[in-house]
């Protein structure tokens, strides 16, 4: 146990020292107007080089990611029904399949997955 903590509080202050030492070696002029120009074969760009970002197009992926790993979630639902008591195991996928609908019929009511818009 006493060993346990020692490599804990070791590493913990390995990792601190670390750090510091990479915020105070790593000083970057963040005001250097050349290096935050955007560069266009030495000319002056013809249009704005930060095209606004589509939120919609953020939400499609982030909704895209929850829902990829609901699935994830629920394929091991399936060989775990052989080694578990029955009625546990009903009330454990029924209650997470409640779940995912009710987050499901959210996103619909939110309009989160109209995409036509």
């Amino acid at each position: 146990m006493k060993s346990t903590m020692i490599m804990l509080i070791t590493a913990i202050l390995i990792t601190n020292l670390m750090m510091i030492m990479n915020m105070f070696l790593s000083k970057k002029t963040l005001l250097d107007r050349e290096k935050s120009s955007p560069f266009e074969c030495g000319f002056d760009p013809s249009s704005s080089p930060r095209i606004p970002f589509s939120l919609k197009f953020f939400l499609i992926a982030v909704i895209f990611l929850i829902f990829d790993i609901e699935i994830a979630l629920l394929l091991p639902m399936m060989p775990t029904m052989v080694m578990s008591n029955i009625k546990q195991w009903m009330m454990t996928t029924i209650m997470f399949i409640c779940i995912l609908i009710i987050g499901l019929y959210h996103e619909w009511n939110q309009g989160g997955l109209n995409w036509a818009k």
